[in-house]
């Protein structure tokens, strides 16, 4: 029974720390694909015809009656 139980203990302390969390390399990962993901963002809202679309809108919404 002892000789169970310490294995089923060493099982466990291994299941513990397969996934000890993020190390810096993958934060750092991910931090360049939310920078990447949001200079392609703003360079699309930024456009010329985005720009054009959202001024139309905006000019609707204000010229509407109430």
């Amino acid at each position: 029974m002892s000789a169970t139980l310490g294995t089923a203990r060493a099982w466990w302390q291994v299941l513990r720390r397969r996934d000890g969390g993020m190390v810096t390399s993958e934060y750092a990962m991910g931090i360049v694909a939310a920078v990447g993901f949001a200079v392609l963002l703003y360079e699309v809202v930024t456009s010329g015809q985005v720009r054009a679309e959202l001024q139309a809108i905006v000019k609707r919404a204000l010229s509407a009656r109430m």
